[in-house]
């Protein structure tokens, strides 16, 4: 029996009104959506390899889970050996070869920041970098690239200030990198007229020269301890954070000390350097402690456990990367379920800088919040202590 005309033609319609809904930009078909990463697995800040494990393995979950929208992810992390003059090949690399949608988490402030330029002018998203300059909140300058956590800046505002209230006749040694003059304004700023009188020493080291680093870092503390500073405010970075950890303690000097978040994970920095020469140390978090037995009452938690049960189970449970890059899969996969059909480079940061969204792993009052003039998802914290096992948790969430 012949089908009526008028049938085919509705049905033909329908089809084109289908498919005319669905948008595609190089990266994304109706089974696929492709990732970009960018992670240093090897070379001097590997140890923050598990971060993009860990996303891959949320990744991993989604796709089991079905997908987003019945499209799977194709997650494409590359290996930067933790050296910045690799970021722009890399990123070429995701972005014309791979052909990539977006890139998501890559790591680092200086490995951002050398590919920004060519993601912006390439109109591809670089989205939620792992790295705290207040340089990747600029939409105004750089729309396609976005932060995720709280800057530099905002870190020194806290300590600070947590300083002049606890602390009002501190004398202040700071350690920091040539780079990191954010924190270091951050702290200038909190302090106020005190700074002047309160940093009695500061001593900078150079990322750039590895060979000489752990000599010139030994020295530098020396020099703080010499100064008869007794607040330090350690501002390395990983690795870098447990040598100058274990060598204030070894030398005999007991400050009391503030690290970065950057340097915050159990495993990865703070038991190389030793626990107890870790006691007593301040910095700040933004999510739920997982590791007590009590937090395990709260069904987010539970969630995330079990999850890196069955899809991260050799990484580290004291390794707080793990969860930094549950985290940020989570929102990338927010973003993507918002985008819908349209998966198009465009929509994508439209949905992006339109977040408002309560992460389970997340202490409650912080969120993450975006919109076209705001890049910087996560704008609170809260500081946290080390008692030698675990990190304590005191005082108010703090938001700027």
């Amino acid at each position: 029996m012949r089908t009526p005309l008028r049938w085919c033609s509705l049905a033909a319609l329908f089809v084109f009104v289908l498919a005319a809904q669905k948008k595609y930009d190089p990266g994304a078909t109706d089974t696929e959506i492709k990732i970009g990463n960018i992670m240093p697995y090897t070379g001097a800040f590997s140890e923050y390899g598990s971060t993009g494990r860990a996303e891959a393995a949320y990744f991993q979950m989604i796709n089991d889970q079905g997908g987003i929208n019945h499209r799977k992810i194709d997650f494409i992390s590359v290996d930067s050996g933790s050296d910045t003059g690799k970021s722009i090949p890399l990123a070429r690399q995701l972005v014309e070869q791979d052909q990539v949608l977006l890139t998501a988490g890559n790591w680092g402030t200086a490995a951002n920041l050398a590919i920004r330029t060519y993601m912006n002018e390439k109109q591809v998203p670089q989205l939620f970098v792992a790295a705290t300059d207040s340089a990747f909140d600029d939409p105004a300058h750089f729309p396609w690239t976005m932060g995720f956590q709280p800057s530099r800046r905002t870190e020194g505002l806290v300590y600070a200030r947590y300083i002049l209230q606890n602390r009002p006749r501190a004398r202040i040694g700071i350690l920091l990198s040539n780079d990191s003059s954010e924190w270091l304004q951050g702290i200038k700023d909190g302090l106020g007229e005190k700074a002047s009188v309160m940093i009695v020493k500061e001593a900078s080291f150079d990322y750039s020269d590895p060979e000489a680093l752990a000599t010139q870092m030994d020295a530098q503390i020396a020099t703080l301890k010499n100064s008869g500073a007794d607040v330090f405010l350690n501002l390395a970075v990983g690795r870098l954070a447990t040598r100058a950890i274990r060598t204030a303690y070894d030398i005999g000097w007991h400050p009391l000390q503030f690290i970065p978040n950057a340097s915050l994970s159990i495993a990865a920095f703070l038991e190389p350097a030793g626990l107890e020469k870790s006691a007593g140390i301040i910095t700040n978090a933004r999510s739920k402690s997982w590791l007590r037995p009590q937090s395990r009452s709260d069904p987010a938690v539970r969630a995330f456990l079990d999850w890196m049960k069955n899809y991260d189970p050799d990484a580290n449970i004291r390794d707080a990367n793990i969860v930094y890059g549950y985290q940020v899969a989570q929102t990338v996969v927010e973003v993507l379920k918002k985008c819908g059909d349209d998966l198009t480079r465009a929509n994508v940061m439209k949905q992006a800088a339109s977040l408002d969204l309560e992460l389970g792993m997340l202490r409650p009052g912080i969120r993450v919040t975006t919109s076209a003039t705001d890049y910087q998802p996560i704008k609170q914290l809260f500081l946290i202590q080390f008692d030698g096992k675990d990190w304590v948790p005191f005082g108010k969430v703090i938001g700027f």
